[in-house]
C-alpha cells in the first residue's frame, strides 16, 4: 500500500486549512468586524436620535428645503454622468489616442485629491470679476452660492466613478461578440445600442449608484463654492443647503440631538432607496439579476 492510498481522498494539512472550517472562521472574524465598523457608529447615531426627534425633523421646512436641494441636485449630476462620463468611459475603453493615459490620470485625479481643493478651483474660476462669472450672468446660470454651484461641484467630484466603471465595464465585452454584429452588418452605433451598451449595462449602472452616493455625501467643495444656496433657476425655496452642509452647521452650532436627528432621518432615506434596488433585484424589474450589479 502506497502513501496515497493509505492517506484515501483526504487532502493535505495545508489544504484543508485553506478550505476547511478555520479559513470559513477568519473569512467570519475579519468581515464581521469590518460590519461592526459599519454598524456601531450608525447604531450610536440612532441612539443619540429619540424617535420624536426624528419626527420633528421629518417636518422641519429647513431640512426638507435641504433634502430636496441635495436630491434634486444630486440627481442632475447623476444625469450629467449619464451625459458626458458614458460616453468619456466607451472612448477610453474602445479608442486609442495620444495622451491617452493622461486622461485616464486626469478623470481619476478628482478621486484622490481633496474635494476642499476642488471648491477652491472652482471658487478662483467663478468668482465675481472673471470672464467664465460673467459668461455664467449672461447666460442665465450664476453658479457662485446657487444650485448650479452645488450641481457644479458635484459633477466634478461624482462623474469619475462613472467615466471608471463604464470603462472597465465596456474593456470586459468580448470583442468577438462585437465582431460577430458587425459581420451581420450592423453599424457602429447599432452596436454600441444593441450589444455593447446590453452587455456593459450592469457595471455602468453601479457607476452611476456610485457617483450618486459620491455626489450627495460631498461637502468639501460645496463649503467654499456653495455653502448657502440663494433662490434661482429650478430652487425657488428658502435659502438653504445641501443636507451634508445643514448637519456640519447644526454642528457646529452646538445642537448635537439635531444633528443626530438630521443625521438618521438622511441615513433612513439612502437605506431605504438602497433597500429598494434590492428588491428590484429580487423582483425582476430592474435589467440585472440580484447579485449581478457589479463594477
Amino acid at each position: 500500500m502506497n502513501a496515497a492510498d493509505a492517506g484515501g481522498d483526504s487532502p493535505p494539512p495545508g489544504r484543508r486549512w485553506r478550505t476547511g472550517p478555520l479559513w470559513l472562521a477568519l473569512q467570519l472574524v475579519l468581515s464581521g468586524s469590518l460590519l461592526l465598523l459599519f454598524v456601531v457608529p450608525i447604531l450610536a447615531l440612532f441612539a443619540s436620535a429619540p424617535f420624536h426627534d426624528l419626527v420633528s425633523a421629518s417636518r422641519s421646512a429647513d431640512v426638507r428645503a435641504a433634502l430636496w436641494l441635495t436630491f434634486y441636485s444630486s440627481g442632475v449630476a447623476v444625469l450629467a454622468s449619464v451625459v458626458f462620463g458614458i460616453p468619456m468611459g466607451y472612448l477610453l475603453a474602445r479608442r486609442t489616442f495620444p495622451g491617452r493615459s493622461i486622461v485616464e490620470s486626469l478623470v481619476a485625479l478628482p478621486v484622490v485629491v481633496p474635494h476642499l481643493l476642488v471648491g477652491l478651483g472652482l471658487f478662483f474660476l467663478v468668482i465675481p470679476g472673471t470672464p467664465l462669472y460673467r459668461f455664467t450672468q449672461s447666460i442665465g446660470f450664476p453658479v457662485y452660492d446657487t444650485i448650479w454651484g452645488v450641481v457644479l461641484v458635484m459633477v466634478f467630484v461624482s462623474a469619475p466613478y462613472t467615466v471608471l466603471a463604464s470603462e472597465l465595464s465596456f474593456r470586459a465585452v468580448d470583442n468577438r461578440v462585437l465582431e460577430a454584429a458587425r459581420s451581420l452588418g450592423a453599424g457602429s452605433a447599432t452596436v454600441f445600442l444593441t450589444v455593447t451598451f446590453p452587455l456593459a449595462m450592469r457595471g455602468v449602472v453601479a457607476g452611476l449608484l456610485l457617483s450618486w452616493a459620491r455626489a450627495v455625501s460631498e461637502i468639501g467643495g460645496l463649503l467654499v463654492l456653495a455653502y448657502a444656496v440663494y433662490p434661482g433657476g429650478p430652487y425657488n425655496g428658502p435659502v438653504s443647503s445641501t443636507i451634508s452642509v445643514y448637519i456640519y452647521n447644526v454642528f457646529q452650532n452646538g445642537n448635537l440631538g439635531d444633528a443626530a436627528a438630521v443625521s438618521s432621518l438622511f441615513l433612513l432615506i439612502a437605506f431605504a432607496l438602497f433597500l429598494l434596488v434590492r428588491l428590484g433585484e429580487r423582483s425582476g424589474w430592474v435589467p440585472w439579476r440580484r447579485g449581478e450589479l457589479t463594477p
